[in-house]
């Protein structure tokens, strides 16, 4: 999908547990553009970081593991969707042992430089982008800048049920995230914010891609 001959290219962010990914694949779907959900990407190098032994805190070594990981899209899938290492994001990604360490190893701005980069490459063409600071950092000039908001409650619930977890345990791990998110996301800056604490799927979904088409159709 290109509107006035640029590729279209959807950012998404907004705290952990907001919808980010369910929306994200939804769009991409219907826009017949790729989804990329950067923080796997992050979740990749600390996976790595998990099994190598190495300290959250080593920006030097953590960053040559970023630099040397291998991110592509598989095109087999539709809507098309990361592959790390030319495999899908590995079920480990999602591990408590990553889960602890994700936001620090994440915090490193050489690394961060690295895998903006490989995220700029991977949208080049046309994507719907997952992620903290996609939209500020890595698409500035994206068609359309989302943020999608929900209260902490709101997001804790979701997230329990996704990964069939104890809500205490995700209400304590999301708040430590978005404080460490404070400290190492730059100002999010967006077209369009959605409060989806009181919204379903659909209605997020249709708030935005009407938006997308919006701009779209506007710069034609």
């Amino acid at each position: 999908m290109e509107g006035g001959g640029r590729p279209t290219v959807v950012t998404i962010d907004g705290p952990a547990g907001s919808g980010k990914s369910t929306l994200a694949r939804r769009l991409a779907l219907e826009l017949d553009l790729p989804y990329v959900n950067t923080g796997l990407m992050y979740r990749a190098v600390s996976l790595e970081a998990v099994r190598l032994g190495v300290d959250p805190s080593d920006a030097e070594t953590l960053t040559r593991i970023a630099a040397a990981l291998r991110f592509d899209l598989d095109l087999g899938l539709r809507p098309p969707e990361l592959r790390i290492e030319g495999a899908p994001p590995d079920p480990e990604l999602s591990s408590p042992e990553v889960e602890r360490i994700v936001s620090q190893v994440s915090a490193h701005p050489a690394l961060r430089s690295v895998l903006r980069d490989r995220q700029r490459r991977l949208g080049s063409s046309g994507a719907v982008m997952e992620g903290r600071d996609i939209g500020s950092v890595v698409f500035p000039d994206a068609t359309v800048r989302v943020v999608l908001e929900a209260g902490a409650s709101e997001r804790a619930a979701r997230r329990a049920l996704e990964r069939d977890a104890r809500p205490p345990e995700v209400s304590t791990a999301i708040a430590e995230r978005d404080a460490q998110d404070e400290r190492n996301v730059p100002p999010v800056e967006a077209d369009l914010e959605v409060d989806s604490t009181h919204l379903g799927p659909d209605e997020v979904h249709a708030i935005v891609l009407a938006e997308v088409r919006r701009r779209v159709a506007g710069a034609s």
